[in-house]
């Protein structure tokens, strides 16, 4: 019996032993720096790039949602265009809480001291200008480099305020799946276009819902570890209650033209465009109403003409909206 004591306790030194160095390895590497191309960009002072710089930031690329202060998210849904100073944070059960940063030319606080290079490599490759991982909110890897450049040009032309901003702080779990390769930062999967023609045709939709607008990154379903596990666009993605939700929670709807798990088979092309000029409804809601009612037509027409050339895919979502208290969706 002593001898099992013996060996019981030195098993357990050792699994202490081993969670102490595990533990200390992920603390002293985690803050890994990762390679990635700076793309050939450079910001212009022509007044027309610039506003389209402008326009995609506070419209359909919905910078303004985030880089902005918290107390400010809800004004700038509502129309006001006042400087991507940063503040917004968010905290992700189990992940940790992410902030945005400035996004104005101020040298201390902002990005007056990185390179137009720097900040498109951050936009698309999701590396920061000291090499570390940029959280993989921000999914416009493949906008061309027209639009590229036309962002940064904007960022660039903004009045410089300092404003500092907390930085994001990750979860054990976060860092320990950076420090072994399991997340890290993801680039473009083709080659970005030099420029994409703006039209209203479904391909020019196409690059909006995916490359602009990010309609992608909410309108699928995940699993526990992040895992897509249905069809591009057929929705599930819950969110729960928010500080501005008043306790309400919503999943995103199926946008497949699907005749009965679908919405876009039901929607007309007038009814769509009238849907997004109206903005919020509800005043939680995770979808970004005030940028996106800022769309211009043609935007409008050519993302519902892409929603509508989808193969229909049957997945129910159920509820999109839940009232504080009810059961929510596994």
């Amino acid at each position: 019996m002593k001898k099992f004591f013996k060996i019981l306790f030195w098993i357990g030194f050792a699994l202490v032993l081993v969670i102490i160095v595990f533990f200390s390895y992920v603390q002293l590497s985690w803050k890994k720096t990762f390679d990635a191309p700076y793309p050939d960009i450079m910001a212009s002072d022509d007044p027309v790039l610039i506003e389209r710089g402008k326009y995609l930031a506070y419209g359909p690329a919905h910078c303004a949602v985030c880089h902005v202060p918290f107390e400010k998210s809800m004004e700038v849904d509502a129309g006001l265009e006042m400087p991507l100073i940063g503040g917004w944070g968010e905290e992700i059960p189990g992940f940790g809480r992410f902030t945005a940063p400035n996004l104005t030319p101020d040298p201390e606080t902002g990005i007056g001291n990185m390179t137009d290079a720097q900040l498109a490599r951050a936009i698309r490759y999701n590396v920061r200008h000291d090499g570390r991982m940029i959280p993989p909110f921000m999914l416009f890897q493949e906008m061309s480099d027209e639009d590229l450049t036309a962002v940064i040009s904007f960022l660039r032309s903004q009045e410089p305020v300092k404003n500092i901003v907390e930085a994001s702080h990750y979860s054990f779990l976060v860092k320990a799946l950076i420090t072994f390769g399991m997340f890290k930062p993801q680039g473009p999967k083709n080659t970005p276009a030099v420029s994409v023609p703006k039209d209203t045709t479904a391909l020019y939709g196409e690059y909006i819902a995916r490359h602009l607008g990010n309609c992608l990154g909410c309108h699928i379903k995940l699993d526990k570890q992040g895992k897509q596990i249905n069809a591009d666009f057929a929705g599930g993605s819950l969110f729960p209650p928010n500080p501005f939700s008043d306790g309400y929670a919503y999943v995103s709807p199926n946008l497949t033209p699907h005749p009965t798990t679908g919405i876009m088979a039901h929607w007309s092309e007038d009814a769509f465009i009238h849907r997004f000029k109206s903005g919020r409804i509800h005043k939680g809601s995770p979808m970004s109403w005030g940028c996106y009612s800022r769309m211009d037509e043609s935007d409008m027409k050519a993302l519902y003409r892409y929603l509508k050339s989808l193969e229909p895919v049957e997945f129910a979502v159920g509820k999109t909206v839940y009232s504080p208290g009810e059961e929510l969706p596994k």
